[in-house]
């Protein structure tokens, strides 16, 4: 795939900026070392976790393949690995894309190329995956940026594979080559621990962000919700934005026992927890679980109280922009006079993006890390 092909991609509809890009060394890297899997005849071609594209339409593109499977834990993945596509003339029957990563994905795949997660159990997911359903000759090129990349994930990849090598680096990125299925592997399992100290059960599946611990931003709003909703009208939808594995929307059903429940994230891997934290604490009934980007399919002015607890990387990168997105898509989505709770790391002083994009905010709570505030939509 030549570089002006590359050029042309974007993140949309991720957070763009001049610093982050929709294409990284990784990619480029991936591709040399798949090369020659990916031009053997009847190459069959499955993609896991490639961030905006670059993957898919690159095997697509260089080796003319009929076909690529793609599963992106991402929904903004997913978009814009479409909207690529389109920019750059890849017909959408060129590539499929699988919401999550089921055994159709890898199902006689004789390539897997994989963007490397940054969890360790979101790769011990998908090595199992590609061992029990690809064929026993499949190759598996995994690759990362070496900063993020630790001898622990040859461990994991060892446990589905007998053979693990790891290619020379170039320009600070690494492909890991897996080989030789083992057999009687075993699927992940679900992750699932009781949090004694909320009474709620949390389940993980995959990389879902904290796993099944609770998150230390996410204790500190847990800790102060109940004061947090005698404080605001009782609302009849709640939000939880970003829900990762469920567990603030878990603790607003049975606090709040006649609201309607809405959970979303734009990650399969959450949003797959976030059915089973419903499951496991008795309140699939009035949990709905939604993969969206942002909540946008959430009609606007349809909801009283967002919970969030915002992110603060993109990727491997510390940013700000996807709290700011998650913030504007919160004010969005509120009633006047609806109430956005949101906990956020203290160093990065939104208090003053929130009175902006939302309305007048006020603290609730500070420990030496986070800030908790609560703003009404004007």
């Amino acid at each position: 795939m030549n570089s002006s092909v590359f050029d042309a991609l974007r993140r949309w509809p991720d957070v763009e900026a001049p610093e982050l890009f929709a294409v990284d060394a990784a990619d480029r890297l991936l591709l040399d070392e798949a090369a020659s899997a990916l031009a053997a005849p009847g190459a069959d071609v499955a993609v896991i976790g490639d961030d905006f594209g670059a993957l898919t339409l690159g095997a697509v593109v260089r080796h003319d393949l009929p076909r690529v499977r793609v599963h992106q834990d991402p929904l903004c993945g997913e978009l814009a690995l479409a909207a690529n596509a389109a920019t750059v003339g890849v017909a959408p029957e060129r590539f499929a894309s699988h919401a999550a990563p089921e055994a159709a994905l890898v199902a006689e795949a004789t390539v897997v190329l994989v963007k490397l997660p940054r969890s360790l159990e979101a790769l011990d997911a998908t090595a199992r995956l590609v061992a029990r359903y690809a064929r026993p000759d499949v190759l598996v090129f995994a690759g990362g940026r070496v900063k993020h990349m630790t001898r622990a994930m040859n461990d994991v990849l060892g446990r589905s594979f007998e053979e693990v090598r790891a290619s020379l680096g170039r320009q600070k990125a690494r492909v890991l080559t897996a080989s030789r299925p083992r057999q009687g592997v075993e699927p992940a399992a679900v992750r699932e621990v009781r949090q004694e100290d909320v009474g709620l059960r949390v389940c993980a599946v995959g990389g879902a962000f904290a796993g099944a611990s609770t998150d230390i931003g996410t204790r500190v709003l847990l800790d102060h919700l109940d004061a947090v909703l005698d404080s605001i009208p009782s609302p009849g939808t709640v939000v939880d934005l970003g829900c990762g594995t469920g567990l603030l929307a878990a603790a607003a059903a049975r606090s709040v026992p006649g609201a309607r429940v809405i959970a979303t994230d734009q990650s399969a891997d959450a949003v797959a927890s976030a059915a089973l934290t419903a499951s496991a604490n008795g309140c699939s009934d009035r949990i709905t679980v939604t993969r969206d980007d942002a909540g946008a399919r959430i009609p606007s002015g349809s909801v009283d109280l967002v919970l969030l607890n915002p992110p603060f990387h993109v990727g491997g990168a510390v940013h700000t922009a996807i709290a700011s997105k998650m913030f504007r898509a919160a004010s969005r989505m509120l009633a006047p006079g609806g109430a956005l709770v949101t906990v956020w790391n203290s160093h990065l002083r939104y208090r003053q993006e929130l009175e902006r994009v939302v309305g007048p905010t006020r603290q609730i709570a500070r420990t030496p890390k986070f800030t908790l505030t609560v703003s009404t939509r004007r």
